[in-house]
């Protein structure tokens, strides 16, 4: 009878409240609207893919902060009631964790031109099966309904393969190329594996290329974007960008409005082949640069540096964003995980223990490992 009570409250506002629903009131009520309800009749007018239009739309950026909060909490909520569900039959279970979640594959939309899944033309629509490669030329884009949880939009020059279908994981391989991801899926549920970094959905908006040398960039629109290789991970907001390289793995993230000299140092210190004089250097130049918003690289690059370099970073960092209570400098310094976290909590990206949460459930941080 708990959980009856619990979903009437959920629904109706009556019964029992469940904690989980509480504390989710919590955290966003600060976002209620006193605005009227909007006329139905003028929503339901709209083509029908014109929330993915709106997400890409240039006013999310300014909504990021409300957004992001909204689609990492309703995730987490979403996962942690999954998971309090009571178990299925024996047999229930095997048969559902055996099987894919899409055992044909995914619908594949042709946008313009002829693309192509292995060997077989699209004229119109296709299917993308486990194993198969999807290729378009300079002429031809397409549109993928990953199972239920978003859309994969393709660009030209692109060439990616199904590497995955299952109900707790949907695996992509971005071999070159373009994509534009919109994903509603659990946290950690949607991944795509590039030559240089695996990219960890959140619940959001992102584009992701992929040059002919296996390089990255990033840029996440709406929610957030894990980015990771070899336990160097990079976390993007929107309205961030984040590159990264063969051997390497994913860079510093920056905000796009950040300066050119600002960007470049950035570059030259995530990736070139350095002297310590001219790693410092570069350094001098990101820290000069920074802007209380720029937080968001000096957070990471925290983890990115030691000794004397790393006590220079944290001063600049305190000094545009002061660290909170439960923060300190020495414990700063000697990388103290859960004070680096706290303190990335008060700068308003989000919160990293979903980010910790959810981080068991990422693929594997050796890229050798990722299925074949």
């Amino acid at each position: 009878m708990k959980d009856e009570r619990q979903d009437d409250y959920l629904w109706d506002g009556s019964g029992e409240p469940d904690p989980e629903v509480e504390h989710l009131e919590r955290m966003l009520s600060q976002f209620r609207s006193n605005r009227p309800e909007p006329e139905f009749d003028q929503a339901a007018s709209q083509p029908s893919r014109g929330w993915l239009a709106a997400l890409r739309s240039s006013r999310w950026p300014r909504l990021a902060p409300v957004a992001a909060t909204l689609v990492i909490s309703v995730a987490a909520w979403l996962v942690v009631r999954r998971s309090s569900l009571p178990a299925l039959h024996p047999s229930s279970t095997t048969a559902a964790s055996a099987t894919p979640s899409q055992s044909a594959g995914w619908e594949v939309s042709r946008l313009s031109g002829t693309p192509v899944i292995g060997s077989s033309r699209i004229t119109a629509a296709g299917r993308l099966a486990v194993g198969q490669t999807l290729v378009t030329d300079a002429a031809s884009q397409a549109s993928i309904s990953v199972a239920e949880i978003g859309e994969v939009e393709v660009e030209p020059n692109t060439r990616l393969r199904l590497v995955e279908a299952r109900d707790s994981r949907d695996w992509l391989a971005l071999e070159r190329g373009t994509i534009e991801a919109s994903i509603w899926a659990p946290p950690g549920q949607f991944v795509v594996d590039t030559p240089s970094a695996t990219a960890v959905d959140l619940g959001c908006v992102y584009t992701l290329h992929v040059d002919d040398s296996g390089a990255g960039l990033l840029r996440t629109t709406l929610g957030w974007v894990g980015f990771k290789l070899k336990g160097r991970e990079s976390f993007i907001p929107a309205g961030a960008v984040c590159a990264t390289r063969p051997g390497i793995g994913p860079g510093t993230p920056y905000f796009d409005d950040a300066s050119e000299s600002f960007r470049a140092a950035l570059t030259q210190f995530d990736f070139d082949t350095l002297t310590p004089e001219q790693r410092d250097a570069a350094l001098d130049v990101v820290l000069g640069e920074a802007r209380p918003r720029d937080a968001l690289t000096l957070w990471h690059v925290l983890s990115r540096t030691e000794g004397a370099t790393r006590a220079r970073v944290y001063a600049r960092l305190a000094a545009l964003a002061p660290p909170p209570p439960g923060v300190t400098r020495s414990g700063v310094l000697e990388g103290d995980r859960a004070m680096l976290d706290l303190w990335w909590n008060s700068l308003g990206y989000g919160d990293t223990s979903l980010w910790r949460t959810f981080e068991r459930s990422w693929p594997p941080d050796n890229k050798s490992s990722a299925p074949r």
